[in-house]
């Protein structure tokens, strides 16, 4: 089939969102003829169907409805795949020692009978709070001075710039000021209810909405562009397009998977959606207690806030805790040891808001019990692992005892 693209669509931090997939893949399958489909990055991990089929699904969706991605500091090693390295660009990514690029730096393609430059950006924030092992070799490079150099590059081959970052809102507002060349910035990595489209000078800030809710869209106008939002569509035929078969076997053998009951959801955290920061402290105190750790930091984003009932379901364990992470004891840092609060504003700075206990942290500990990520990533490296994951560990804090009893 001949495609003529009039417009480009833009999903962002869909996180491995499948559970009412119908929508978002028929909406965007409808749209492929006449549309450039692009992601803005962490289109995999933050639920159980990545928990238990690996990215396989993720995989076929990309290769069937997409044409440009960008790296997200979630799922960034699937970008090394080779079939997804192909529809990869990013132009601040490189090699640390030779500074050659990771991916293409820029896709140029005819939409709206106009010549558009479609590239790509991670920030600093965002690779940073990569793995480490994961990120391994590689580096970003300034953003502002990678697009400078891309379009004295290509200035002469494209009408148009659109770029798709993965850096945050405020982030991609100080790209606009610096980059007046770019006509719209399709934003991502964020997870604010700054949507847009907001305009800086000629250039378009605009974001879909996460996690397989919506997407954005931006069309050429007369000289110009037009840019928005929208919701995929609630009324949809439930029945998925024939090229989408096996993508549709995968879900719903996943989802049986998912329904298993682990158990009576404990009162307190039945028929609601459980406060994040409570929840961790009561999972903090339970394993400082269970392990005897010194002291345990966790941080609030390893957890995602989903509506709980009567019993607890696999999936709805992997939906609050997504993201595999094991529980060990870490090194602290030698310049923090005297300096608690110093390593507290270090770590929320690097991976959000946390949850400590006991609090304040006692003085003259050198370790504490924390995820294989902040681990790795923040601190100075695991001293042992603790032999559980969060997820275990969380099951217990929130199922009620076998014999019916509360906590």
């Amino acid at each position: 089939m001949t495609r003529i693209l009039r417009q480009l669509v833009a999903t962002t931090d869909v996180h491995s969102t499948l559970h009412n997939a119908a929508p978002f893949l028929n909406h965007l399958h409808a749209l492929r003829p006449t549309s450039l489909i692009v992601d803005c990055g962490d289109f995999f991990e933050g639920s159980g169907y990545y928990r238990l089929a690996h990215g396989a699904i993720e995989r076929e969706i990309l290769l069937k409805l997409y044409d440009v991605l960008t790296p997200g500091n979630h799922g960034w090693p699937h970008h090394f795949e080779p079939d997804l390295r192909r529809l990869t660009v990013c132009a601040n990514a490189v090699h640390a020692d030779t500074g050659d690029a990771l991916f293409r730096r820029v896709r140029i393609v005819d939409v709206g009978g106009r010549r558009v430059g479609v590239t790509a950006v991670i920030g600093q924030q965002a690779f940073h709070s990569i793995p480490a092992e994961q990120r391994a070799g590689h580096r970003v490079t300034d953003p502002v001075q990678a697009l400078r150099e891309l379009m004295l590059a290509h200035h002469h081959e494209v009408e148009g710039w659109i770029l798709l970052s993965h850096s945050g809102f405020d982030e991609d507002l100080e790209l606009a000021a610096a980059c007046p060349f770019l006509d719209v910035i399709f934003a991502g990595h964020c997870h604010s209810e700054q949507y847009g489209p907001v305009r800086v000078g000629d250039t378009l800030i605009v974001k879909g909405r996460e996690l397989a809710a919506g997407y954005a869209i931006a069309t050429p106008i007369g000289q110009g562009w037009a840019a928005g939002t929208t919701r995929f569509p609630d009324r949809i035929p439930a029945a998925l397009p024939t090229e989408l078969s096996a993508v549709k076997k995968q879900i719903d053998d996943v989802r049986e998977q998912l329904t298993a009951i682990l158990g009576p959801i404990t009162k307190a955290y039945r028929h609601g959606i459980p406060d994040r920061r409570s929840l961790l402290i009561d999972l903090a105190g339970r394993l400082r207690t269970g392990l005897g750790a010194d002291a345990v930091i966790l941080n609030e984003t390893a957890l995602r806030p989903v509506p709980l009932g009567d019993v607890l379901t696999l999936g709805d364990l992997l939906a609050i805790e997504p993201f595999a992470n094991q529980l060990v004891h870490a090194r602290i840092p030698e310049d923090f040891r005297q300096d608690l609060r110093g390593l507290l504003n270090h770590l929320t700075e690097q991976a959000g808001p946390l949850a400590t206990t006991p609090d304040p942290l006692p003085e003259g500990i050198t370790t504490v019990l924390t995820t294989d990520y902040l681990a790795d990533t923040c601190l100075s490296g695991r001293t042992h692992a603790a032999g559980l994951l969060a997820s275990q560990a969380l099951k217990h804090v929130l199922t009620a005892p076998a014999d019916g009893g509360t906590r």
